[in-house]
């Protein structure tokens, strides 16, 4: 039984202990479940010709369906390195990945909540009508979101940019103590410090007043941030909480499907989404990696409800009970000033649609003045890099603003390899001199906007649960712009050369691992 006195008396920091001893034993047993399928493998090598004979029968047909399947072909690349160098492991290993019952479950309840909460926060007719009028690029657009991507777009709803997150927190605090009927937080990293500790007195005293109130984040911080039992101490203070995913000292593929996404909804009038996690150097009020630069936006107004219901899909896939969903609509008497087109989306890494890759390669494709990015991570497919290339080619200025100090230096040296090319096409590179750059932007012609938590790499494109807000003729527009300007002027400019004066182990580093960078 857990000791919820005991753990606010000591202190999160208290029980660090804990924290890392589960996190060698889960390392322990993921080495020992991959040295016993790999001594398996050995010793059915050695025993018999006929099963070696069955092997490399199974590791053709696993090449043949490799081939033959739709896909990346980046990671179709990836998978055959294996096959060659080690053909009947590599086999074993691919037909292992790829049959993960746990996945499949998981993608089907998530497809059965969203066919469910499409009910209750179905398309407005009437709105896309209008946006098709207005320009009928962006209303087949939207035609293609609301089928593939359950993303209703929406009129009547305010924006607000921050473009850091230390001015996102303030409006975070005096939004939840206005909460009346509900709170839904749902974060990839919550850690116990001046942000969530600020929060969580609220929260607290909200669940006090009959405020539902339910937390979710994701399992990895088990590994390193918060006690496995950290649940129970909030359920102790009347909080509904729960992990995504808990690591757990079993080999799986699921644990490669990590919930990214940052949202806030506040009796499904008011949402926050954007880069910043719940911890202290989203807010500068810790230094990692020099000055951390984020941003967010919150939206007020109708479609906030999405943001709601996103929320509940995800909460769901481990509940039995049936949700109540029509209580959480926005209210009807609840309406804001109509500012432009919002229309929020989620990203998936089940299914073969890949939402948040085609969201930013419309804005690209589409774009005839500038696309201007800000990214921590750059980490291209093939389709990703012509599309950047492309645009810059056909005299679209293309600006990506990159972190000058690396919170992941393997990632960075990745990242690297990619300038060249890109800057040889055309497009314009930048570094953010004061420290690291964690926003996720993408601004273009003044009219078309993205604030979310998809980063330009293969995780949040292909791998990880991901969200955005899309903003179409919406006046803050400017103020993204705006705020992408003025980081401008605190960047060095990146050269062609730059690759070349890297270390040699930076270099090397970055071409072996790019190799595997569909992984990463």
């Amino acid at each position: 039984m857990v000791n919820t006195k005991e753990i606010k008396k000591k202190g999160l920091k208290g029980v660090k202990t804990i924290i890392f001893g589960r996190t060698l034993m889960v390392v322990v047993a993921f080495v020992i479940q991959f040295l016993l399928l790999t001594s398996i493998y050995v010793w059915l090598r050695d025993y018999s010709y006929i099963f070696y004979l069955v092997f490399v029968l199974l590791s053709v047909t696993v090449v043949l369906h490799l081939f033959n399947s739709s896909g990346s072909p980046e990671f179709k690349l990836v998978w055959m390195l294996p096959l060659i160098i080690f053909p009947v492991f590599g086999a074993l290993f691919y037909i292992y990945i790829n049959n993960q019952w746990g996945t499949k479950i998981l993608f089907r309840r998530l497809e059965t909540f969203s066919v469910q909460t499409r009910k209750y926060a179905p398309q407005n007719v009437e709105v896309k009508a209008r946006l098709k009028e207005e320009n009928p690029q962006m209303g087949h657009f939207a035609d293609y979101m609301e089928v593939y991507g359950n993303a209703p777009v929406y009129d009547h709803t305010q924006v607000t940019y921050y473009p850091l997150g230390d001015d996102q927190f303030q409006d975070m605090l005096e939004e939840l103590k206005k909460a009346e009927k509900f709170i839904f937080l749902e974060f990839f990293i919550v850690e116990e410090g001046i942000m969530w500790n600020s929060i969580l007195e609220i929260l607290k005293e909200k669940a006090k007043q009959g405020v539902e109130v339910r937390v979710m984040y994701d399992g990895m911080c088990v590994l390193a941030l918060l006690p496995y039992f950290y649940p129970k101490v909030l359920e102790a203070e009347g909080i509904k909480c729960k992990m995504f995913a808990p690591i757990r000292p079993v080999f799986s593929s699921y644990y490669n499907n990590r919930d990214h996404r940052k949202i806030m909804v506040i009796d499904g009038k008011v949402a926050f989404t954007g880069g910043t996690n719940l911890a202290d150097e989203y807010i500068n009020q810790k230094v990692r990696f020099g000055h951390w630069k984020d941003t967010a936006v919150r939206l007020t107004g109708k479609a906030v409800e999405r943001f709601t219901y996103m929320f509940l899909e995800m909460w769901d896939v481990t509940e039995v009970d049936e949700e109540a969903y029509a209580k959480y609509k926005t209210p009807k008497e609840f309406s804001m000033p109509n500012d432009g087109f919002i229309m929020p989306y989620e990203v998936s890494p089940y299914g073969k649609e890949r939402v948040g890759k085609k969201v930013y390669l419309d804005i690209l494709n589409t774009a005839r003045e500038y696309v201007h990015i800000m990214t921590p991570y750059l980490i291209l497919d093939y389709e990703m890099i012509m599309a950047l290339t492309y645009a810059a080619k056909r005299g679209v200025d293309v600006s990506i603003i990159m972190p000058h100090i690396p919170d992941k230096k393997y990632a960075f040296a990745v990242a690297k390899t990619y300038y060249r090319e890109l800057l040889e096409a055309g497009v314009q590179i930048f570094e953010y001199e004061p420290g690291f750059v964690h926003a996720k932007v993408f601004v273009s012609d003044h009219v078309k906007a993205v604030v979310g938590t998809i980063n330009l790499d293969y995780r949040s494109l292909f791998h990880h649960f991901e969200c955005a807000a899309l903003l179409y003729e919406n006046s803050r527009i400017a103020d993204i712009e705006e705020d992408f300007q003025n980081t401008l002027k605190k960047c060095i400019k990146a050269r062609p050369s730059d690759y070349k004066e890297q270390p040699f182990y930076m270099r090397a580093m970055g071409t072996i691992l790019r190799i595997f960078a569909p992984l990463m």
